[in-house]
């Protein structure tokens, strides 16, 4: 008879401390979302007025779901994959689906994200000689990108093919270094550099001429705005996706802490710092967007290009041009734009690391190899070509705005009305936090968070069903966007349905004890 092989059981990388977490959880949320979509979709909504159903979403959807999310990642020690399997238990195993679901967005979400923090990378070096000349715009689309018609092309656009190569071989080096050596290492160095340069850069712009009335434009409130329901939906989707909630970054995350953890505290931390950072990138683009209307002798109203793509890489270049020292000003902002970026793709890669390794028994590096390798080849044939922008812009509108937000739907109604674990979520973030939840977050949770996102997801699928995108070709929505949804949709049931290599039910959650804490004893959990 032969010996049975013994089973390996690797320990659980861990976070070295609480600090190391926030940083690393703060270094997620705040991404290129928080310096190119915030500052526009405010100014777009009512100004200083939007900071109303900001805060209010921020409070009733925001947090109460970020709270879901570490409850279940640190109750369940686990990817989404395995945590949704464990908590489903005996009767709900398909639950693994689910995970599989928040996976495979991330997945394709990391495949387009590393192509914008190249075209950033390439022009933080641009920026030392203003390289986009008098026509940034023209620059950006023709002689970098080399944009073509909506299809399929394999022509290679060098200045972007390099520097993605470049982004992908970073990530993956991160991602085989592990939670502690590689995630938590590059925030730690990277979240304190960019808050610095960032800083730098917004006292630069206020010191502008007409930075005042960039300023004015952005928080003079206009309360009519408030009796519209398209404000309050923007509002909710803006806290939505700059939190890096529902689509398993923060299940995972929250796995990695240790037992006797502070969770709502934390979270609470993250919250309001990724909050006061995106208001802080709407003081430092509106001051600059005010000295260039002033030099162009127009009116902020008339500026175009004010959110994503086009304010970063085309309104931007050319406001710098006109600026004095603009060079550093380039170097500062395009900088901090990858630095932001990068934080949040290892963060997003890290949900699919961690479940590849979990589902096939594999060593961390080899599991970093494997996604790391597959999603740079991917990525690469479909971003780094002449018809990558267009790429990217479809298949982000629905990876986000379908994908997620399903996401949230399904996980608020499956875990609080299916399956109802919450009153058992609510009790272990009590056991083991400072800032104990009343019942009132399982009303915010099961009521409020899924007939908001739920509406949105409905609003979102008829606009785009209906009215299309940007004018492009049926088909190509067809292909790069409900294409992006059905091939999410495929990935997680075949995924769920594949065999572990190693059983995930071999797990015993924490304790029942750990539910019963006394009072004088949770403060040990912020150690």
């Amino acid at each position: 008879m032969t010996a049975s092989k013994p089973v390996v059981h690797r320990p659980r990388e861990e976070w070295t401390g609480q600090v190391g977490f926030i940083l690393a959880a703060i270094g997620s949320a705040v991404g290129l979302g928080n310096i190119w979509r915030f500052p526009g979709v405010a100014y777009e909504n009512g100004g200083g007025a939007f900071l109303i159903p900001y805060l209010v979403a921020l409070l009733t959807a925001g947090i109460p779901i970020l709270f879901l999310d570490y409850a279940i990642g640190h109750r369940f020690r686990g990817s989404a994959p395995t945590a949704f399997r464990r908590l489903g238990g005996e009767r709900a195993r398909w639950l693994e689906s689910l995970g599989w679901f928040q996976v495979a967005i991330a997945f394709v979400i990391g495949l387009y994200y590393t192509a914008v923090i190249a075209w950033a990378l390439s022009y933080f070096v641009f920026s030392f000689d203003l390289r986009w000349g008098d026509d940034p715009a023209a620059f950006f689309t023709g002689e970098y990108l080399s944009t073509g018609s909506p299809g399929i092309s394999l022509e290679f656009v060098p200045g972007v093919l390099i520097p993605l190569a470049l982004v992908w071989v970073a990530t993956i080096i991160v991602l085989a270094a592990g939670v502690a050596k590689g995630l938590q290492r590059v925030n730690v160095v990277f979240l304190p550099v960019l808050i610095v340069a960032f800083l730098i850069l917004v006292v630069r712009a206020l010191l502008l001429e007409g930075a005042s009335s960039g300023l004015d434009a952005l928080f003079t409130p206009d309360w009519s705005a408030l009796a519209n329901p398209d404000v309050w939906i923007a509002a909710y989707s803006q806290i939505f996706f700059s939190l890096s909630i529902a689509f398993g970054i923060m299940i995972t995350y929250a796995s990695y802490r240790r037992r006797r953890s502070n969770l709502t505290g934390p979270g609470l931390v993250v919250a309001f710092a990724n909050s006061s950072f995106e208001i802080l990138a709407g003081i430092g683009v509106f001051a600059t967007i005010g000295f260039f209307a002033v030099q162009q002798g127009v009116s902020v109203a008339e500026v175009e290009g004010l959110t994503g793509v086009g304010l970063s890489f085309m309104t931007f270049p050319a406001i710098v041009s006109q600026m004095p020292g603009g060079a550093i000003f380039g170097c500062l902002f395009f900088g901090s734009l990858a630095m932001a970026g990068f934080t949040s793709l290892i963060s997003v890669l890290q949900v699919v690391t961690a479940a590849v390794q979990e589902k096939f028994d594999l060593g961390r590096r080899a599991a970093a190899l494997s996604v790391g390798g597959i999603s740079a080849v991917l990525s690469i044939l479909l971003f780094s070509t002449t018809t990558g922008l267009l790429a990217l812009d479809v298949t982000d509108q629905w990876a986000n705005n379908v994908g997620v937000v399903a996401s949230a739907v399904l996980v608020t109604i499956l875990v609080v009305w299916v399956l109802r674990r919450a009153a058992e979520l609510r009790g272990h973030l009590n056991a083991v936090s400072t800032f104990q939840l009343g019942s009132i977050w399982v009303a915010l949770v099961g009521v409020v968070a899924p007939v908001v996102l739920g509406y949105m997801l409905v609003q979102r699928i008829i606009s785009l069903a209906i009215d299309g995108y940007s004018d492009m070709p049926g088909w190509y929505l067809l292909l790069f966007g409900w294409g992006t949804i059905a091939f999410i949709l495929v990935a997680a049931v075949v995924l769920a349905l594949l065999p572990w290599r190693r059983s995930p039910d071999e797990f015993i959650p924490w304790p029942p004890r750990a539910l019963d804490t006394p009072p004088s004893r949770r403060k040990e959990a912020s150690r």
